[in-house]
This record gives C-alpha cells, sequence and structure tokens, in this order.
C-alpha cells in the first residue's frame, strides 16, 4: 500500500469527520466577512491609531488580530459544545453577567462620556449581555413552552428577565443594547409561540417605554431631535450623519479605492469603530456595500436554515436568536450612517474595531455551527413538542392565527 493511500484512506476521514455537520456554505461567508472586515479596519483605522495612540498606527489592528484569535478558538470550543448544556450552564453565566454589568457602573471608567467598559476599555459586558440574554431567552421559553399562554408565567416573567437586563445597560449607558436586547426578547417570545395578545401588549409596553427613555435622556433627547432634523433635511442632520453622507457621496458606484478615504482624515467620527460603514461605502462605493449586504444577508439566510433544521425547539430558537441579533447589528449601523434611524452606537458585526463585539460575535457563530452539527449527526429527528421553525411562521403570517406544530397536525391526522 503506497503512501498515496494510506493519506487517502486514513487522513481524508478523520478530517471528514472533523467537519461534518458544519454548515459550509456559512464558514464561506463568515470567512468572507472576517477577511473583508480585516482589509477595512487597516485602512480606516490607520490615520486614527497613530494620533490616539502616540504614533502606533498598527495599534487597533493589531489588537483586532489578537481578539480574532481568541473569538475563534472561542468559536471552535462552542462548535463541539452541546448546545443542550446551556440548560444548566446559563443561570451562572446570566448571574456573571449581571455582575459584570454591575462592575462597569461601579468601576465608572469613563469612555467617550459613558461607562461601557472595564479593564481600561478592553471589555465591554454589554456585548456579553447581548449573547447571554438570548440563550438564557431560548432555554427559559424553552422551558416554559407550555406556560406561555398564562400571562403570569409567560409575558410577567419575560419583562422582569428583559427589565433587570436592559435596565443595568441603560444605566450605562448604552441605548442601543438596552432596546437589542428588548427586541430580541419580543422576537423569541413570538418564536416560542408567545400569544398575538400579549406580544401586542409587551410592544406597548416597550413603545411607552422608549417614548419615557427618549423624554428624560439628554442622549436620547439629542439623538431623536438630530435623526428628526435630518428626515427633514439632510443638510439639518447631526454631524456626524453628515460627514457620513460626505464619504457616501464621494465614494459614488465604485469609490476612490481601499486606502483612498478623505473623510476618515478630515473629520469623520471613530472611522474604525462607529463609522466604517461609511469608510466602506467611500472605498468600494456602492458596489462594495451591496456586497456587504448581501453577505449579511447570506449570513442570516443560512442562520435560518439551520434554525429550520435544528433537531428541536431549543436549538430552533438558539439559531433564531444568534442570527437575528447578528442581522440585526448590522442593519442598525447601516441604516444610522445613512441617516435612516436615530444614531445607536452599535458595532458592524465583524468589520468594526472591538473585541468584545467580534468575541461575542464569533461565539454566536460557533453556536450555530454546533446546531447545524446537531442536526446531522441525530439519528431521531423528531419532536414531539416542536419540530420546525416553518411551522410557527408559516401559519402566523400568511393565516393570520397561532401557529399548530407539525407533529400534532400528523398525530391528529393518524387518529
Amino acid at each position: 500500500m503506497g503512501a498515496g493511500t494510506f493519506i487517502k484512506e486514513n487522513s481524508f476521514p478523520n478530517a471528514a469527520r472533523f467537519v461534518r455537520g458544519f454548515d459550509m456554505p456559512l464558514l464561506v461567508v463568515l470567512v468572507t466577512l472576517v477577511v473583508f472586515g480585516l482589509v477595512m479596519l487597516y485602512s480606516a483605522s490607520w490615520d486614527f491609531s497613530f494620533a490616539a495612540y502616540d504614533g502606533d498606527a498598527m495599534y487597533m489592528f493589531n489588537r483586532q488580530l489578537m481578539w480574532l484569535g481568541l473569538g475563534s478558538t472561542i468559536a471552535l470550543f462552542l462548535a463541539f459544545f452541546d448546545y443542550h448544556h446551556w440548560r444548566r450552564l446559563i443561570v451562572p453565566a446570566m448571574a456573571f453577567t449581571i455582575l459584570m454589568l454591575i462592575t462597569v457602573l461601579v468601576m465608572s471608567e469613563i469612555r467617550f462620556n459613558a461607562r461601557r467598559a472595564i479593564f481600561a476599555g478592553s471589555v465591554q459586558p454589554s456585548e456579553l449581555a447581548k449573547l447571554i440574554s438570548i440563550i438564557y431567552l431560548a432555554v427559559w421559553l424553552y422551558a416554559k413552552r407550555d406556560l406561555l399562554q398564562d400571562i403570569s408565567l409567560g409575558l410577567i416573567p419575560l419583562g422582569v428577565i428583559l427589565g433587570i437586563v436592559g435596565g443595568l445597560i441603560y444605566q450605562q449607558p448604552d441605548l442601543s443594547a438596552a432596546g437589542t436586547v428588548l427586541m430580541l426578547g419580543g422576537l423569541l417570545f413570538f418564536l416560542a409561540g408567545g400569544d398575538l395578545k400579549q406580544i401586542g401588549v409587551l410592544l406597548l409596553i416597550a413603545s411607552v417605554a422608549a417614548w419615557i427613555v427618549a423624554s428624560i435622556s439628554l442622549t436620547g433627547q439629542e439623538r431623536i431631535s438630530d435623526f428628526v432634523a435630518g428626515i427633514k433635511d439632510p443638510l439639518q442632520a447631526s454631524y456626524h450623519v453628515r460627514r457620513s453622507f460626505e464619504a457616501i457621496v464621494n465614494g459614488g458606484w465604485f469609490g476612490v479605492g481601499i486606502g483612498n478615504s478623505l473623510s476618515k482624515v478630515t473629520g469623520l467620527p471613530v472611522p474604525p469603530t462607529d463609522s466604517i460603514f461609511a469608510v466602506v461605502v467611500e472605498e468600494l462605493g456602492w458596489f462594495g456595500a451591496v456586497a456587504l449586504i448581501a453577505l449579511y444577508g447570506l449570513l442570516v439566510w443560512r442562520g435560518f436554515v439551520i434554525a429550520r433544521r435544528a433537531p428541536d425547539m431549543l436549538g430552533t430558537l438558539l439559531a433564531s436568536g444568534l442570527v437575528l441579533w447578528v442581522g440585526m447589528e448590522a442593519l442598525i449601523n447601516m441604516a444610522v450612517m445613512v441617516g435612516l434611524l436615530p444614531f445607536a452606537g452599535n458595532a458592524l458585526p465583524f468589520i468594526s474595531s472591538g473585541g468584545s463585539s467580534l468575541v461575542t460575535t464569533l461565539a454566536a457563530i460557533g453556536i450555530l455551527f454546533n446546531i447545524s452539527r446537531q442536526a446531522s449527526l441525530a439519528t431521531n429527528t423528531s419532536d414531539d413538542e416542536w419540530r420546525t421553525y416553518s411551522a410557527v411562521t408559516h401559519l402566523r403570517w400568511w393565516n393570520g392565527r397561532r401557529g399548530v406544530p407539525r407533529t400534532v397536525r400528523l398525530r391528529n391526522a393518524k387518529k
């Protein structure tokens, strides 16, 4: 037996077993986004790092590489970590997250007029809170799936959970992160089978709460007033949005070329973080912007495919919540930069500089890969509780009534 035969019969099967169940389209999209993000961050951060970090033009890029290595390691671990174990780990994980959020308020490290980070700005617990909140809600909704129609056991406990986490995040203040947690909670409650009347009440309460927050928060008032002014007349929008418009117009259809952005060196606020989408459009044009949006669309699509194929309701809720979070973060960031939403401060996933955002987003993708692997390795994919995401969404959106799980319909049909 030759060496070639040995490699063919031994090495390749091991490699095949290692990658078995990984969603390959998702992996390709992920790698493309990460590489694209590194290229754009290198371009957007060079001058900013040189000015902000004592002449070290590579500081932000090198830090991003470090966080990418950590995030990739965590993602790989979670890809092989059975997501069902979160059912017994999520309570201590949530307790640790709340402790971290409290630590932010106690330590009071002020950066950019907010208390969002600890350890010299290296860690933002609000990013971890988004990830852990999704996992916690998925596990909680899965455990309480038979009680969701009871308002005292469904809507009220959900509101308490979201209120504690969202309230701590708001105190930093981080309005966008608090809003993201609340929106994801409502979406997961809907996907888990919550009553539409309860969801309507939840939306009403959330709307009133948002109006109150905007009314009493100076930051919220300023952002809302700038947004309204910008909708009426783009020339009256906030300075940040006006400079973003300038970069986008300068980019045209095909951009000025990577590294040739003028706005990033002439006053565009924080080009490596909040404003990096404006740099992308200026350097790559609308062609590059559409390509980036398409990549996020593909990522969300693959996430929903994984959710639909998940072996149980827990996997479906986790996959749906995680991919909705990533897609929502991207949508908000890009919409803000073109003046379609009030300024929020959300990172652009995989693109913006920021270790907390990159690590937690990669961790979310790692869990998605595990759900994909669990689905492919499962010998029995039947789930008498609830089988597929499509069984709920199809009936709700098209028939306008509460969804009936597929397994229940099949069981009744056999009688």
